[in-house]
């Protein structure tokens, strides 16, 4: 049977909760025949990933596949996905998240009703929540106040996205030959890829549609976790390198048609430089600063338009305010949107 939609796994000693991840979207589909689950097992070496990936396959050889390469880094599974997918859509779960079965069932009967179109849908949207484990807290991000709710539309009659509305990865389910057809490429041994994932292709996209669901769980909290605030401040050098490759994606102000596209993806690398300035301010890499000032430098050279919307959008001011005092206030308006949005 064709598969109508592909669910990659990327998983990286993800022993401890792989399995909450896959019964949940087998459960969700109810088990149909026309969805596949791609385990990408990354290099696992510290837990029997491998083996549980190869046992899933073997009880269900015509909803699993296991694949197995060499240690990569999570942008590596999300690509192997889309080399192997047999799927029309394309749907990333991350190995320690999980997906809600009715909202699994809502996509898939859309994604049905796209099967035998001339023009299906490119992108389809969900919602996902934050599933907090410190506190015990839900959080739940939805874009009803930019997208209109169950309508094919395109990017020229869409509302504006709020600084909360980003799509990020966990909303997004793309149609296999857009991404495809992006020549998306998402760089080896890299955090934070998955800003790359929900930018570059946006372009290739002429048409969404907006389930008003609650389909992708995103656990968040624990402190080995990629988006844990002080694994970030570690790693702000792939923050920079991510941030940087979104940059040169494209000229937005030449290369893209839409003024409302490139207005969204211009608010998007605005919140990619903002969170670029406060980590490197946040860091005690002697070489963040330099770095930081290295990026922006980049930016100015490679589009000084870009550059000085950056600057002087109000995220890019209040998060690059000079001198020590300016650190001090640019760090507080931080830890104020902390709250506010709570974010990890």
């Amino acid at each position: 049977m064709n598969k109508i939609l592909s669910f990659a796994i990327p998983c990286y000693n993800s022993a401890e909760y792989m399995d909450k991840c896959i019964s949940s979207i087998l459960e969700g589909a109810n088990y149909a025949e026309d969805i596949e689950i791609i385990i990408v097992n990354d290099g696992s070496t510290k837990d029997n990933t491998k083996e549980k990936a190869d046992a899933w396959a073997a009880q269900y050889p015509n909803l699993i596949r296991a694949h197995h390469q060499e240690n990569g880094g999570h942008g590596t599974g999300v690509m192997a996905g889309i080399r192997l997918g047999q799927g029309m859509y394309y749907k990333v779960v991350d190995s320690d998240d999980w997906v809600d079965g009715p909202s699994v069932q809502k996509l898939l009967e859309f994604l049905r009703s796209q099967a035998e179109l001339e023009n299906p849908v490119d992108l389809v949207i969900t919602n996902y929540v934050y599933e907090h484990v410190e506190d015990d807290e839900q959080m739940q991000m939805k874009y009803t106040n930019a997208l209109p709710v169950e309508q094919i539309t395109d990017w020229d009659h869409i509302s504006g996205f709020r600084i909360n509305e980003t799509l990020l990865m966990h909303a997004l389910c793309y149609r296999m030959e857009v991404l495809r057809e992006s020549k998306l490429s998402l760089p080896k041994h890299t955090f934070y890829v998955d800003n790359i994932f929900a930018y570059v292709p946006l372009p290739y996209v002429k048409s969404l549609y907006y389930i008003n669901t609650d389909l992708y769980r995103y656990f968040i909290g624990r402190e080995d976790q990629s988006v844990n605030e002080k694994v970030m401040i570690g790693r702000i050098d792939q923050q920079l390198r991510v941030t940087r490759i979104m940059t040169e994606a494209y000229h937005i102000y030449d290369d893209i048609d839409s003024k409302y596209l490139v207005k969204y993806m211009e608010n998007y690398l605005s919140l990619m430089y903002a969170i670029s300035s406060i980590f490197s301010k946040m860091s005690e890499d002697p070489d963040a600063d330099n770095n930081l000032e290295i990026l922006w430098k980049f930016l100015k050279n490679f589009d000084k338009k870009m550059y000085n919307k950056m600057k002087h959008s109000l995220v890019g001011f209040g998060t690059n305010l000079p001198g020590p005092l300016g650190t001090k206030m640019s760090l507080g308006f931080y830890r104020i949107a902390q709250k506010i949005f709570k974010f990890n």
